[in-house]
C-alpha cells in the first residue's frame, strides 16, 4: 500500500525534519516495515554524502565492527584520492555515516569509486539533498538519525510496506537520482514498462542501486532535465513515456513537484497556502503539521504541479 508526503515552505525554512517525521507517522499503518526522508537543508558549498556501509540484517558476527571500521577507513581514502577534501565524517548509526566535502569534479566517477568499496551504498550525493532510511515506523528512524532537529526548505518522505520485495534499506525509498545532484523522488504505484525505460537509461550510461521503479522515475526525470527540459516539462513528458498506475512527488534543489498518471488511482490530497504547500496520501498527514482549520483537494487525472522557492 505505502504512503507518500511533501512538504515544501515558500519563503524561509521550516522544521522539516519534524514535519516530515509527524506525516509519515500519521500514515503508519500504510507502511509499517521502512521509513525514508529526502530533507532539503540551506544550500552548501560543501557537497553532503549520505552513505551506508551494511544492512541492519546483516549478521552482526565477531569481526562486524571491524569490517566497518576498515570500510569507513576506505571510503575517506579514496574521497581523499579522487580529489575531495574532507571536512568531516559522521557515523550515524553502526552502518549509516554522513560525510561532508569539498569536490570540484563529477559526482560519477566520484560515486562509482566509493561505492566500490565492499558493502557500500551511496544514498544520496548534493549540496543540500541528505536521504535518511532505515527500518521502522518514522518516530523511530527520526529519533535513530536526530531528525527533529534538521531545519530546511522542503522534504518528501515515503512509509513501505514491503509486498514484492524483501524488508531492507534497498527496498527503501526515496531514491536519489544517481548521479544527478539534489533530486529525488517517492511514488506510489507501479511502472508497468520499468525494464524498458532501465535499459535504455542503462544504454545512456546509467546504472541502478535498486530494482525498485521509483528509482527509474528519478533518474529519468534527471536525464531529461539534463537534456535541457524544465523540471515541469520533463514531468509532463513522463506521464507519456511512462506507462502504468502511479503517484509520484519529485524534489530538486529548489523545487516540489507532484504527478498523477492518466488512471489516477494512486491517492494523493493536496493543500497550498501562501507560505508552505503539503501533499499526502491521506489527509490525516497534512493536518498532522497544519494546526489551523484547512480545505484540501485532490490533483485530477493527469495532472503535474510543481512548486519553487
Amino acid at each position: 500500500m505505502c504512503g507518500i508526503a511533501g512538504i515544501i515552505h515558500r519563503h524561509g525554512c521550516g522544521d522539516v525534519g519534524h514535519e516530515m517525521c509527524r506525516m509519515l507517522q500519521a500514515m503508519k499503518h500504510r507502511g509499517p516495515d521502512s521509513t525514508g526522508y529526502a530533507l532539503y537543508g540551506q544550500p552548501s558549498d560543501l557537497l553532503v554524502m549520505r552513505f551506508k556501509l551494511a544492512d541492519p540484517n546483516d549478521g552482526n558476527d565477531f569481526s562486524y565492527g571491524d569490517r566497518l571500521a576498515r570500510s569507513r577507513r576506505e571510503v575517506e581514502s579514496r574521497l581523499a584520492k579522487i580529489g575531495a577534501t574532507i571536512d568531516r565524517v559522521d557515523g550515524e548509526s553502526e552502518y549509516a555515516y554522513r560525510a561532508t566535502f569539498r569536490y570540484e569534479g563529477e559526482l560519477k566517477p566520484l560515486a562509482d569509486y566509493v561505492e566500490d568499496v565492499p558493502g557500500c551504498e551511496v544514498l544520496s550525493l548534493g549540496h543540500s539533498l541528505e536521504i535518511v532510511k532505515d527500518l521502522g515506523d518514522a518516530e523511530q528512524v527520526a529519533e535513530q538519525y536526530r531528525l527533529d532537529a534538521f531545519t530546511g526548505t522542503h522534504a518528501i518522505g515515503h512509509v513501505r510496506m514491503a509486498t514484492e520485495s524483501d524488508v531492507d534499506i534497498a527496498g527503501a525509498h526515496p531514491y536519489w537520482a544517481y548521479p544527478f545532484s539534489d533530486v529525488a523522488v517517492v511514488h506510489n504505484g507501479q511502472l508497468t514498462n520499468y525494464h524498458r525505460w532501465r535499459r535504455r537509461l542503462e544504454r545512456l550510461g546509467h546504472r541502478f542501486q535498486s530494482e525498485c521503479d521509483s528509482e527509474i522515475i528519478a533518474v529519468y526525470l534527471a536525464q531529461r532535465m539534463a537534456d535541457g527540459l524544465s523540471l515541469e516539462t520533463a514531468m509532463k513528458q513522463s506521464l507519456e513515456d511512462l506507462d502504468g498506475v502511479f503517484t509520484y512527488l519529485v524534489v530538486t534543489e529548489d523545487s516540489l513537484g507532484m504527478a498523477k498518471d492518466e488512471m489516477a488511482a494512486k491517492p494523493l490530497v493536496l493543500y497550498e497556502a501562501d507560505d508552505m504547500v503539503a501533499l499526502a496520501s491521506e489527509e490525516v498527514a497534512i493536518r498532522a503539521v497544519v494546526n489551523r482549520e484547512i480545505d484540501t483537494y485532490d490533483p485530477y487525472e493527469g495532472e503535474v504541479m510543481v512548486w519553487s522557492r
